[in-house]
């Protein structure tokens, strides 16, 4: 390793050498000194005795590694930050990040970027690119061979600069195109609807049954934008006479605690307890609950659908609306991670930029239980997680699952007025009357088909949702 990555490092070493030379009646060096003095041993002995020298780069992986083993090793959800990866961090819990709106893929016969599909509203979608276009130059530089995170180096960007794609698509003349894009903001929305509006693929279907009233709400995550459109969606849902409500949070892993707790907030009355954080001091332990005048759709039935993967946020909002009998829990036994990290930064600028994403609380739900299936003691090994009120086991398989997320939730092959014949015309899948039909026929004129092995499948759990609503309304 060169010596100026480890010149602060082997200061730690030639002191331990002064020390003993002085004499061997000073005091013992502490605890943390030696364990300091471990880890640069260990660094050392790499630098001196492995069968070759590592690169730069690789010295920069090692020493991640380790920090990211000794973490691990401590707890599952702690780990280490490079710059790249705090950067990819605070974009997902910002809720944006500057770039084009193009979710990326590789063409395996060619080689060169593919779009898998542009993002609704973004400066990709309004330019007229559409899913399956290959990318074959950003700038001047071309795609061929290059791997997805490379190209999203490249392609994303600070918002209102300018990037140029070099834009293939098979049929048309000329072939390749060049267009310009001005980067934006690029919302990744964390709410969604049934599916996207037929009219207009920027909006949604806010409605699971609409003769019913029942609308139906998808929470994907939890960052800064989730209380925001949640809001609005069941805004537009009340303005549109719903009676009852689903919040469909499957498969939701998690994010923000401050997001859970304002989620929380908009469904329960002032001054009930929410959630309860606890952390290695007692004195510090906090206790969140509603606020005044936050919430909405009061008197109305609520319906959460919940599975194994639901996790972390997701479950500090099941467990609160289950706790005030304030929602019918419908699906599976969730995750059971009941542990909050915090972001602590190691300072640095650009390149040298570090975190620590650290577990520093344990929540409980407002009933005083334990969330986390780790923590479940011998006396209570079975106090973990969110139970249904009505247990209901997901019945797709994970092919059938896969199909079934991606025709609901954002996949759009480009813009009505732009996307013209080029798309290739997608078969409608038999069984008419199935849900992923009616996705089908209302996703996108240039959606790709169903893969072979997926047959269009009932989503069951939604349809009990449906249900257990229509019941709670009658009554």
């Amino acid at each position: 390793m060169p010596l100026r990555n480890l010149a602060w490092l082997l200061i730690v070493p030639a002191l331990v050498a002064l020390g003993l030379a002085i004499g061997y009646s000073a005091p013992r060096p502490d605890t943390d000194f030696d364990r300091v003095r471990r880890l640069v041993d260990v660094m050392s002995e790499v630098d001196t005795n492995f069968y070759r020298k590592l690169t730069d780069e690789e010295w920069k992986q090692f020493t991640e590694d380790m920090a990211n083993g000794g973490l691990q090793r401590l707890d599952r959800n702690s780990e280490y930050l490079n710059a790249a990866q705090l950067k990819q961090f605070e974009a997902e819990t910002e809720g944006s990040f500057g770039g084009i709106g193009i979710v990326l893929a590789i063409d395996q016969p060619t080689k060169f970027l593919k779009v898998d599909h542009p993002l609704p509203g973004t400066p990709a979608y309004e330019a007229g690119i559409i899913a399956g276009d290959l990318i074959v130059r950003v700038g001047d530089k071309s795609t061929e061979n290059t791997t997805v995170p490379d190209a999203r180096k490249l392609i994303t960007g600070e918002p209102g600069t300018q990037i140029t794609l070099t834009v293939r698509r098979p049929g048309r003349v000329p072939l390749d195109q060049d267009v310009a894009l001005t980067r934006a903001r690029v919302a990744q929305h964390p709410v969604s609807g049934v599916l996207r509006r037929a009219d207009d693929p920027t909006k949604w279907e806010w409605f699971a049954d609409r003769p019913a009233g029942i609308g139906y709400v998808r929470v994907t995550g939890f960052n800064d934008l989730t209380t925001k459109e949640l809001k609005a969606a069941v805004d537009e849902i009340e303005r549109g006479s719903g009676k009852g409500l689903i919040i469909d949070l499957r498969g939701n892993p998690g994010g923000l605690l401050t997001q859970s707790v304002d989620v929380a907030n908009l469904f329960l009355p002032e001054g009930k307890p929410i959630v309860a954080t606890r952390g290695r001091d007692p004195g510090k332990s906090r206790e969140f609950k509603a606020e005044k005048d936050r919430e909405v759709f009061r008197g109305r039935p609520i319906v959460v659908l919940v599975d194994e993967h639901s996790a972390s946020a997701s479950e500090i909002v099941a467990a609160a609306l289950q706790d005030h009998q304030r929602a019918t829990i419908i699906g599976e036994r969730t995750y059971g991670k009941g542990s909050v990290q915090k972001l602590l930064r190691l300072g640095g600028e650009g390149d040298q930029k570090a975190a620590v994403k650290l577990t520093t609380e344990t929540y409980w739900r407002p009933n005083g239980q334990n969330m986390d299936k780790k923590l479940a003691t011998k006396e209570k090994p079975d106090e973990w997680g969110v139970r249904p009120d009505v247990l209901v086991p997901m019945t797709l398989d994970e092919k059938e699952r896969s199909a079934w997320d991606y025709y609901r939730a954002q996949w759009v092959a480009g813009k009505p007025s732009v996307v013209g014949p080029n798309p290739p015309a997608a078969p409608v899948p038999k069984a008419p009357g199935s849900m992923v039909h009616s996705l089908r026929a209302l996703v996108s004129p240039g959606a790709p088909p169903l893969p072979s092995s997926a047959k269009p499948a009932e989503d069951v759990q939604l349809k009990v949702a449906v249900a257990e609503l229509k019941k709670k309304i009658g009554g």
